[in-house]
């Protein structure tokens, strides 16, 4: 564990460009991975990547926002900001999910929602807005990771979940640092300040109840030592579907109700 970093250290792990991401975990944790495409209203969205596979021989759904590690593939998904196609594909996905009992797994990586024009002419508040109803009442297990950055609602349109896994360089908040030092600071550059602030690193959220379990990374970093990471997310995400076993209904949604209405609650 790297016990002794400061926010901004985190911060610098949680978006460095060789970081793990969702294709690294599907083709190192699902094997017979068959991703689906398209929302069925507007189009794809390449910002969120999605589909059916195996955990374990158990089937499972398996969803993450996608940054890529080249300018190339950041430009295909907005460097990993997905637009209201890629939400309601997701929420298509956690649909699908429900109607044949699989468990939904998540993977969160985004700097928000894409913000541009066209997203917002597409509806992208509505989206985020129906992906949060209706994830609240999937009455399947889901298990949300944050891998990198999960910031603000482009993040939590997928992190409504029984059990919220964040690694431990990696970084959950409701904007990034440089939009939160704008807003009260006028002034950017004041970003690893406002990280010190926010309460955004796994350790100060776990104290909050915000997330459930931290996943230690390699020292260094989860890009220095991959495999062993992709051990630990393997052991957490296997013991979170364990503890589900079984679980069925309205004890899933209350569950989850139950969850995030306890946050904070016993902070002084």
């Amino acid at each position: 564990m790297n016990g002794k970093m400061s926010p901004a250290e985190r911060l610098v792990l949680a978006r460095h460009p060789q970081r793990p991401n969702i294709d690294d975990y599907i083709s190192r944790l699902f094997p017979h991975f068959f991703p689906m495409r398209g929302d069925r209203l507007g189009g794809e969205d390449a910002a969120v990547l999605g589909g059916v596979a195996l955990f374990r021989r158990q089937p499972v759904t398996v969803i993450g926002t996608r940054k890529g590690k080249g300018l190339e593939e950041n430009l295909s998904g907005h460097f990993g900001m997905p637009s209201p196609e890629g939400y309601r594909k997701a929420l298509r996905l956690m649909k699908q999910a429900e109607k044949f009992r699989r468990p939904i797994l998540t993977f969160i990586d985004t700097p928000g929602a894409y913000p541009g024009i066209q997203a917002e002419e597409h509806g992208q508040g509505e989206a985020i807005a129906r992906n949060l109803y209706e994830m609240s009442r999937l009455t399947v297990p889901i298990i949300a990771v944050i891998t990198g950055e999960g910031n603000s609602g482009g993040a939590l349109a997928l992190g409504v979940a029984n059990r919220v896994l964040m690694l431990e360089n990696a970084v959950y908040a409701i904007l990034s640092p440089e939009g939160f030092a704008s807003i009260l600071w006028k002034d950017a550059s004041r970003h690893a300040q406002a990280c010190g602030l926010m309460k955004m690193t796994a350790g100060e959220l776990k104290e909050l109840g915000v997330i459930d379990e931290v996943i230690p990374e390699p020292e260094g970093g989860a890009h220095l030592a991959p495999e062993i990471l992709f051990r630990e997310v393997e052991a957490s995400l296997a013991r979170q579907l364990d503890h589900f076993a079984g679980w069925r209904g309205t004890a899933l949604t209350e569950d989850r109700y139950r969850k995030f209405r306890s946050m904070g609650r016993n902070v002084k």
